[in-house]
């Protein structure tokens, strides 16, 4: 069961500009052009007539003159503040949204596919057993929670609110790494955990450069049976200005050092100048500069309810998931 998705997805739904999504009884319109803004009020009285919502949030993402913004002005256009707040459901998971709170609610809904078959992945192997591996930041292997007598270990890069990681943890991973720059993410996350009722192991959140934590990795030996690298175009934190077009792939195979040789690698990336098939590729090579017999086992954009993926800038995703054969 889902209750998180989009409905309109501009242009190739018939409304240029536009999209809608649906947060369980909340509503959010999202403005990315000026096609169809002067009939902003007729396009929320339809949504209340249509789907009697408790909330309807309208966001404008592009300046008066056409600019992107980053901070975009946001309007309750039905309902109160408080209403923009509230759960939703994906598969076996529930996520706390919040439609007010930045940009994004808190949830991308164009990667459900992934986070569900993510757990499914881990539920075939969770009664795969790993080796030892070393403990985070000189914690003690027990004191850590990652014995040998554990499962399957995911590592979560710009992890966001760490949905990812909670369908991993439903699907049996003993350890979900979650990695963020940003303190107050984490903490979504770790509620994120509590709503689902998963414990919080040590060792699974680390505040700080994704790059930092895959490099520390390295140097201690962690081993890791999916990985999940999903990061944005650009990022700074502590002067180091992160471009997804220069630094991706050379991550890709740094991440491929630290996957067990049964593992996956899940990359996606939301740059509009990234073709899927060319991207594909060389997500593959980066992968089998390390391990040789690595395959692509998928290659695609956004989700079903995505129509016309990819067909404008603001609806533009490239995924590929790649698997390493056991020898």
């Amino acid at each position: 069961m889902t209750d998180a998705f989009r409905i309109v997805n501009g242009a190739a739904d018939g409304f240029p500009g536009v999209t809608l999504d649906k947060f369980g009884d909340r509503f959010q319109v999202q403005f990315f052009g000026p096609e169809m803004l002067s009939r902003r009020r007729e396009i929320v009285e339809a949504i209340v007539a249509m789907f009697n919502p408790v909330c309807v949030v309208v966001k404008e993402r592009l300046s008066r003159s056409g600019k992107s913004l980053e901070n975009a002005p946001m309007e309750v256009a039905f309902g109160s503040r408080e209403d923009a707040v509230g759960i939703v459901r994906e598969g076996r998971a529930k996520f706390h949204v919040d439609l007010l709170d930045t940009v994004n609610p808190g949830l991308f809904l164009d990667m459900r596919h992934v986070r569900l078959e993510v757990e499914e992945r881990f539920r075939t192997m969770s009664g795969e057993s790993s080796k030892e591996i070393p403990a985070f930041a000189g914690m003690t292997n027990e004191k850590a929670g990652m014995t040998n007598e554990d499962g399957p270990r995911f590592l979560n890069l710009f992890s966001y609110t760490c949905s990812f990681s909670v369908h991993a943890r439903l699907g049996g991973a003993a350890v979900a790494t979650n990695a963020d720059i940003s303190g107050k993410i984490l903490d979504k996350g770790r509620e994120n955990y509590a709503l689902n009722g998963l414990d919080l192991r040590p060792g699974e959140f680390f505040r700080g450069n994704a790059l930092e934590y895959v490099h520390w990795a390295q140097k201690k030996g962690l081993r890791f049976d999916g990985i999940v690298l999903d990061p944005p175009s650009f990022a700074r934190f502590k002067g180091f200005n992160f471009n997804v077009r220069e630094h991706l792939m050379p991550l890709v195979a740094d991440c491929a050092s630290v996957l067990n040789p049964h593992g996956f690698i899940m990359v996606s990336s939301n740059y509009s100048e990234f073709a899927l098939d060319s991207f594909a590729r060389d997500v593959l090579a980066a992968v089998k500069s390390v391990h040789e017999k690595a395959r692509t086992a998928w290659k695609r954009g956004q989700d079903v309810d995505f129509v016309g993926s990819g067909s404008t800038k603001d609806s533009c995703l490239v995924a590929t998931m790649v698997e390493v054969v056991s020898k």
